[in-house]
């Protein structure tokens, strides 16, 4: 018998993984299915998170002058914890015995009082902020959870099957399990010998203070030098294309990808009351469909599993999750995921329009949800690489080139870039050469105003390393939304793609290129009509009067082709009739008053028109 069936026997007896008859839906990535009308916790998923939770305690206690807050409630496992605060510091010794916290034991820490009820010594606030907080009893309710959280203080906690959102979104290393008396008295046994394992490492070492993560990843960065300011791009046609032979290693790379989207983008903006990823592009599917379309083409084509992973915010949360129902019968494994209610300090694209664009940080919140124990989760089923997909994007799919380039080159981070519009270097990076470029030569805001005095756009879609991200996620150091954070990593590139991998959906005008002829998609996937001979896509500038998308679909009867058109501007009350060609530069700007129809069939190249003479 393995160590690994030992455990889960182990587990099995404490009863930790029978759950209650109602399971929340952020739980249901723990549990097993229902037995009894009960839901079954994962021994497994337990296993990984305990031991997740653990390691992370132990990494604490390194430092001499860390310390821990213990919080319980109930009388059942308070002689258990007696017995383990006896073998360990908590904040302090003199304070090492069971506490009952009461509400502000944290904020109000400035002046602690004491007083003695009938059964219990009453204690507001320790003297010394902890550096990690465990908390027993969760269904509680505690207000340990919003001091902790306003504080900044991790916290480590047991979970059950009803956990409410508010409190798990809190939870920084969640442990899945059923609270029993046996499970807690094991959790307990297994804390104090990890740190006291650490003490005796550290005694024996005779070592002071340790450095932290974030002191380690700080003096890495700091060793490199200039050359953490410099990015290393590689151009997709320097890339080497999959083998359509050997399905069966294509089918093991792709079985270590998971995909995750964000679908907090809003269409306010377009007069459209949901998620941007709801939208309508072209022939009734949407950038939900597309992605979703996508995966489970290749999941047919080379049998894999590529999970997709929807972090969807409260305001988007049932509108992303009624909109599911319909691939219930496609070979998708889709899990979606609500984060909560929107803070004031983000900023959302979708509300502001290009002249407001303003990073999503769907970054950050890939970061939250690896924190939330999903990483173990997913590197317990052997995903090694995730495409963090930007949720304005609507191009943004798999591609198995560049995940076969991350895995042949043992590559931890990759970001999508883009060139800007300046010619010489769109035939720089054409010539299939690699280049090394500053950060400063990078920019995330890819209006036609802002991109000037840059080289390249950061389409924010990332590929990264799994096991990497498990090395880095405990520092607060990682930020996935500065393109900066590449110097973390051990190997990064930029990967230069081609146009049809980023087309951003933010008004009407890129709507229009989308559902336009330039453009068809197969399998979910964009593809650029091969009649296009100039290398970036055409200027469209839609006025005021097109700016909603019931307006933009009454003012055209077809979407003119645009195949050969450099740049289109039109303003004021324009309205064109079906099968309508523009080539070169076209200028349509009709007179305040003055309603101007474009006629059916018209070819317009190179025009400037004010009236209808002009046509």
């Amino acid at each position: 018998m393995t160590i690994h069936s030992v455990v889960i026997q182990k587990l099995l007896t404490t009863n930790a993984h029978i759950g209650r008859q109602v399971t929340t839906h952020h739980f249901k990535q723990f549990t097993y299915g229902f037995r009894n009308r009960q839901s079954i916790i994962d021994s497994d998923k337990t296993l990984i998170c305990l031991r997740n939770a653990l390691n992370f305690l132990s990494c604490l206690s390194r430092d001499p002058s860390s310390s821990f807050l213990f919080i319980n409630t109930n009388p059942l496992f308070q002689p258990i914890i007696d017995e383990m605060t006896s073998r360990v510091t908590s904040l302090s010794p003199e304070r090492a015995s069971s506490l009952w916290k009461m509400r502000g034991f944290l904020t109000n820490s400035c002046s602690p009082k004491k007083f003695r009820s009938r059964h219990k010594k009453l204690v507001f606030a320790p003297t010394k902020m902890p550096d990690c907080v465990v908390i027993f009893d969760t269904e509680r309710k505690s207000s340990v959870f919003l001091e902790a959280e306003r504080l900044g203080i991790p916290i480590v906690a047991l979970v059950d099957s009803g956990i409410p959102w508010e409190y798990y979104k809190k939870v920084t290393y969640p442990i899945p399990a059923n609270d029993s008396v046996q499970f807690v008295y094991l959790i307990c046994n297994m804390i104090t010998k990890c740190l006291m394992l650490e003490k005796k490492k550290d005694g024996a070492k005779g070592t002071g203070k340790k450095a932290t993560i974030k002191d380690q990843v700080e003096s890495t960065s700091e060793s490199k030098g200039s050359a953490s300011d410099e990015v290393l791009v590689v151009p997709y046609d320097n890339l080497a294309p999959m083998s359509c032979a050997d399905i069966a290693d294509s089918k093991q790379l792709l079985d270590k990808l998971v995909v995750v989207k964000y679908n907090g983008a809003l269409g306010k903006n377009m007069g459209f009351n949901g998620p941007k990823s709801l939208i309508e592009v072209k022939n009734g599917s949407t950038p939900l469909d597309l992605i979703v379309n996508q995966i489970q083409s290749l999941n047919s084509k080379y049998g894999c599993n590529i999970p997709l992973l929807l972090m969807n915010p409260k305001n988007t949360h049932k509108d992303i999750v009624k909109a599911l129902e319909k691939y219930s019968t496609l070979d998708v494994d889709i899990h979606p995921f609500e984060q909560g209610e929107r803070t004031q300090h983000e900023s959302f694209v979708s509300e502001g329009g290009e002249d407001k664009w303003q990073s999503s940080k769907h970054g950050t919140h890939f970061l939250s949800l690896m924190n939330s124990g999903t990483l173990d989760v997913l590197l317990a089923q052997g995903k090694e690489y995730a495409l963090v997909v930007n949720p304005d994007n609507v191009a943004g799919v798999v591609d198995p080139k560049i995940l076969n380039h991350l895995a042949q080159n043992s590559i931890e981070y990759c970001s999508e870039v883009t060139p800007t519009t300046s010619t010489g270097l769109i035939n720089f990076m054409a010539s299939s050469l690699q280049g090394i470029f500053k950060l400063e030569d990078f920019t995330s805001d890819h209006s036609e105003k802002s991109v000037k005095g840059f080289k390249f756009i950061d389409t924010r879609s990332l590929w990264l390393n799994l096991k990497a991200i498990k090395r880095l996620v405990d520092t607060s150091a990682l930020n996935l939304d500065n393109l900066s954070t590449l110097k973390l990593f051990e190997n990064s590139i930029g990967m230069s793609i081609p146009q049809s991998r980023f087309l951003p959906l933010n008004s009407t005008s890129d709507l229009f290129l989308l559902q336009s002829d330039l453009y068809s998609f197969t399998e979910g996937m964009f593809v650029r009509n091969d009649a296009r001979v100039s290398p970036s896509d055409p200027s469209i500038a839609l006025g005021p009067e097109f700016e909603k998308i019931s307006d933009f679909k009454r003012r055209f009867e077809t979407i003119p082709s645009i195949v050969k058109l450099d740049s289109l501007e039109v303003n004021g009350d324009v309205w064109f009739g079906a099968d309508i060609v523009l080539k070169g530069k076209v200028v349509i700007d009709a007179s305040p008053g003055l309603t101007l129809r474009i006629p059916d069939g018209v070819v317009l190249e190179d025009e400037e028109i004010n009236d209808p003479t002009d046509i």
